[in-house]
Protein backbone atom coordinates (compact mmCIF):
# COMPACT_ATOMS: atom_id res chain seq x y z
CA UNK A 1 0.00 0.00 0.00
CA UNK A 2 1.19 3.30 -0.96
CA UNK A 3 1.76 5.91 1.70
CA UNK A 4 -1.04 8.47 1.99
CA UNK A 5 1.40 11.61 1.83
CA UNK A 6 1.91 9.97 -1.43
CA UNK A 7 -0.96 10.33 -2.52
CA UNK A 8 -1.28 13.79 -1.62
CA UNK A 9 1.15 15.16 -3.45
CA UNK A 10 -0.08 13.36 -6.49
CA UNK A 11 -3.12 15.38 -6.13
CA UNK A 12 -1.63 18.50 -5.40
CA UNK A 13 0.61 17.81 -8.83
CA UNK A 14 -2.94 17.44 -10.44
CA UNK A 15 -3.90 20.17 -9.47
CA UNK A 16 -1.55 22.52 -9.95
CA UNK A 17 -1.51 21.16 -13.37
CA UNK A 18 -4.78 22.09 -13.84
CA UNK A 19 -4.88 25.42 -12.41
CA UNK A 20 -2.11 26.32 -14.82
CA UNK A 21 -3.74 25.16 -17.92
CA UNK A 22 -6.92 27.48 -16.76
CA UNK A 23 -4.72 30.90 -15.29
CA UNK A 24 -2.33 31.47 -18.12
CA UNK A 25 -4.99 31.43 -21.07
CA UNK A 26 -6.67 34.07 -18.86
CA UNK A 27 -3.85 36.11 -18.30
CA UNK A 28 -3.05 35.96 -21.88
CA UNK A 29 -6.00 37.75 -22.30
CA UNK A 30 -6.22 40.26 -19.78
CA UNK A 31 -3.58 42.52 -20.52
CA UNK A 32 -0.45 40.79 -19.61
CA UNK A 33 0.44 40.54 -23.39
CA UNK A 34 -1.19 43.31 -25.14
CA UNK A 35 -0.54 44.03 -29.06
CA UNK A 36 -2.51 45.99 -31.59
CA UNK A 37 -2.35 45.68 -35.31
CA UNK A 38 -4.04 47.98 -38.32
CA UNK A 39 -4.81 51.45 -37.66
CA UNK A 40 -6.43 51.16 -34.94
CA UNK A 41 -10.32 52.63 -33.93
CA UNK A 42 -11.60 55.79 -34.69
CA UNK A 43 -14.16 57.94 -33.74
CA UNK A 44 -17.57 57.10 -35.22
CA UNK A 45 -16.53 53.29 -36.39
CA UNK A 46 -14.77 54.73 -40.11
CA UNK A 47 -11.58 56.01 -40.71
CA UNK A 48 -11.37 60.06 -41.37
CA UNK A 49 -10.61 60.81 -45.46
CA UNK A 50 -8.44 63.24 -46.85
CA UNK A 51 -10.42 66.25 -48.18
CA UNK A 52 -10.11 65.85 -51.79
CA UNK A 53 -11.19 70.06 -52.35
CA UNK A 54 -8.13 71.75 -53.22
CA UNK A 55 -7.26 75.21 -50.69
CA UNK A 56 -8.77 78.31 -52.54
CA UNK A 57 -6.26 80.11 -54.71
CA UNK A 58 -6.05 83.93 -53.06
CA UNK A 59 -3.95 86.89 -54.49
CA UNK A 60 -3.36 89.83 -52.07
CA UNK A 61 -2.46 92.79 -53.38
CA UNK A 62 -0.42 95.53 -52.34
CA UNK A 63 -1.85 97.31 -49.36
CA UNK A 64 -2.48 101.28 -49.28
CA UNK A 65 -0.64 103.24 -46.98
CA UNK A 66 -3.07 105.55 -45.46
CA UNK A 67 -0.36 107.16 -43.38
CA UNK A 68 2.69 109.39 -42.82
CA UNK A 69 5.01 105.86 -42.56
CA UNK A 70 7.25 105.59 -45.65
CA UNK A 71 7.03 101.87 -47.44
CA UNK A 72 4.93 100.39 -44.63
CA UNK A 73 2.76 98.91 -47.51
CA UNK A 74 5.28 96.64 -49.12
CA UNK A 75 6.14 95.85 -45.69
CA UNK A 76 3.14 94.81 -44.17
CA UNK A 77 2.09 93.23 -47.72
CA UNK A 78 4.73 90.97 -47.52
CA UNK A 79 4.20 89.83 -43.72
CA UNK A 80 0.24 89.34 -44.83
CA UNK A 81 1.38 86.89 -47.86
CA UNK A 82 4.02 84.89 -45.51
CA UNK A 83 0.97 84.20 -42.87
CA UNK A 84 -1.23 83.52 -45.02
CA UNK A 85 0.80 80.99 -47.19
CA UNK A 86 1.32 79.07 -43.66
CA UNK A 87 -1.67 79.74 -41.52
CA UNK A 88 -4.92 80.73 -43.29
CA UNK A 89 -5.70 77.43 -45.46
CA UNK A 90 -5.46 79.01 -49.12
CA UNK A 91 -2.76 78.99 -51.43
CA UNK A 92 -1.04 82.23 -52.12
CA UNK A 93 -0.73 83.35 -55.80
CA UNK A 94 0.89 86.63 -57.47
CA UNK A 95 -1.39 89.14 -58.90
CA UNK A 96 -0.90 87.90 -62.37
CA UNK A 97 -1.93 84.16 -61.50
CA UNK A 98 -5.43 82.49 -61.72
CA UNK A 99 -6.98 83.15 -58.41
CA UNK A 100 -10.45 82.20 -56.65
CA UNK A 101 -10.21 85.24 -54.41
CA UNK A 102 -8.77 88.17 -54.14
CA UNK A 103 -7.42 90.11 -51.07
CA UNK A 104 -6.88 94.08 -50.83
CA UNK A 105 -6.81 96.74 -47.60
CA UNK A 106 -5.21 99.97 -46.37
CA UNK A 107 -3.45 100.85 -43.50
CA UNK A 108 -5.70 103.48 -42.00
CA UNK A 109 -3.70 104.60 -38.95
CA UNK A 110 -0.48 104.86 -36.97
CA UNK A 111 -0.36 106.15 -33.73
CA UNK A 112 2.69 105.95 -30.76
CA UNK A 113 1.02 107.38 -27.68
CA UNK A 114 3.35 107.67 -24.40
CA UNK A 115 3.12 104.68 -22.11
CA UNK A 116 5.44 105.93 -19.05
CA UNK A 117 7.12 109.37 -18.62
CA UNK A 118 8.78 111.33 -15.99
CA UNK A 119 8.54 115.02 -15.37
CA UNK A 120 11.23 115.60 -18.35
CA UNK A 121 11.51 112.29 -20.19
CA UNK A 122 9.08 109.64 -22.41
CA UNK A 123 10.11 106.69 -21.02
CA UNK A 124 8.15 104.04 -22.56
CA UNK A 125 5.90 104.13 -26.12
CA UNK A 126 3.84 102.16 -28.12
CA UNK A 127 3.11 101.64 -32.01
CA UNK A 128 -0.65 100.95 -32.53
CA UNK A 129 -1.27 100.16 -36.41
CA UNK A 130 -5.08 99.61 -37.90
CA UNK A 131 -5.94 98.03 -40.90
CA UNK A 132 -8.81 96.96 -43.07
CA UNK A 133 -8.59 94.40 -45.47
CA UNK A 134 -11.15 92.61 -47.84
CA UNK A 135 -11.61 89.53 -49.68
CA UNK A 136 -13.68 89.32 -53.09
CA UNK A 137 -14.90 86.59 -55.17
CA UNK A 138 -12.22 87.08 -58.53
CA UNK A 139 -15.15 86.33 -61.20
CA UNK A 140 -18.06 87.45 -59.28
CA UNK A 141 -16.45 90.39 -57.39
CA UNK A 142 -18.70 89.50 -54.14
CA UNK A 143 -17.22 90.37 -50.88
CA UNK A 144 -16.84 87.54 -49.07
CA UNK A 145 -14.84 88.38 -45.83
CA UNK A 146 -14.12 91.76 -44.16
CA UNK A 147 -11.86 92.70 -41.18
CA UNK A 148 -10.68 95.47 -39.09
CA UNK A 149 -7.59 94.47 -36.84
CA UNK A 150 -5.87 96.46 -34.38
CA UNK A 151 -1.83 95.31 -33.99
CA UNK A 152 0.39 97.10 -31.11
CA UNK A 153 3.75 97.07 -29.73
CA UNK A 154 5.81 98.63 -26.53
CA UNK A 155 9.34 99.64 -26.71
CA UNK A 156 11.58 101.72 -24.60
CA UNK A 157 12.88 105.58 -25.36
CA UNK A 158 16.79 105.89 -25.17
CA UNK A 159 18.19 108.85 -24.87
CA UNK A 160 19.85 108.03 -28.11
CA UNK A 161 17.52 109.73 -30.90
CA UNK A 162 18.32 108.45 -34.01
CA UNK A 163 18.18 104.41 -31.85
CA UNK A 164 14.81 105.58 -30.42
CA UNK A 165 13.98 105.45 -34.16
CA UNK A 166 15.20 102.10 -34.77
CA UNK A 167 13.48 100.86 -31.76
CA UNK A 168 10.28 102.70 -32.92
CA UNK A 169 10.55 100.92 -36.78
CA UNK A 170 10.69 97.05 -34.65
CA UNK A 171 7.57 97.67 -33.07
CA UNK A 172 6.38 98.94 -36.14
CA UNK A 173 7.42 95.94 -37.89
CA UNK A 174 6.33 93.61 -35.06
CA UNK A 175 3.14 95.06 -34.92
CA UNK A 176 1.93 94.25 -38.47
CA UNK A 177 3.25 90.87 -37.98
CA UNK A 178 0.85 90.86 -35.04
CA UNK A 179 -1.87 91.62 -37.95
CA UNK A 180 -0.98 89.77 -40.45
CA UNK A 181 -0.54 86.27 -37.85
CA UNK A 182 -4.10 87.30 -36.74
CA UNK A 183 -5.58 88.01 -40.11
CA UNK A 184 -4.50 84.53 -41.54
CA UNK A 185 -5.96 82.61 -38.58
CA UNK A 186 -9.49 84.21 -38.73
CA UNK A 187 -9.17 83.18 -42.50
CA UNK A 188 -8.57 79.92 -41.56
CA UNK A 189 -11.66 79.85 -38.90
CA UNK A 190 -13.92 81.06 -41.63
CA UNK A 191 -13.11 78.65 -44.30
CA UNK A 192 -13.31 75.77 -42.32
CA UNK A 193 -16.49 77.21 -40.94
CA UNK A 194 -17.30 77.68 -45.10
CA UNK A 195 -18.98 81.13 -44.12
CA UNK A 196 -16.80 82.47 -46.68
CA UNK A 197 -19.37 80.76 -49.25
CA UNK A 198 -21.81 83.23 -47.95
CA UNK A 199 -21.85 87.39 -48.49
CA UNK A 200 -21.11 89.41 -46.25
CA UNK A 201 -23.85 91.12 -44.38
CA UNK A 202 -22.45 92.48 -41.12
CA UNK A 203 -20.05 95.53 -40.24
CA UNK A 204 -16.79 93.98 -40.25
CA UNK A 205 -15.77 92.90 -36.76
CA UNK A 206 -12.77 94.82 -34.68
CA UNK A 207 -9.36 92.29 -33.35
CA UNK A 208 -6.59 93.76 -31.21
CA UNK A 209 -2.99 91.78 -30.64
CA UNK A 210 -0.78 93.50 -27.99
CA UNK A 211 2.37 91.56 -26.38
Amino acid sequence: MRPANHDMKSLMRQWVCSFLCVIVPVLAGCGYQFRVEGAGPTIGGTAAEASSVPPPRIAIRTLRNATFEPNLETRYTNYLRHEFSSGSGAQVVSEGEPADLVLSGEILSVVVPTLSFTQTTTLESRTEVVMMVRVEETRTKRLVWSHLAKGSSEFFITTDLQFNRVLQNRSLEQAGRYIAEDLASRFLMQLESGRLSKPVANAPAESGHKP
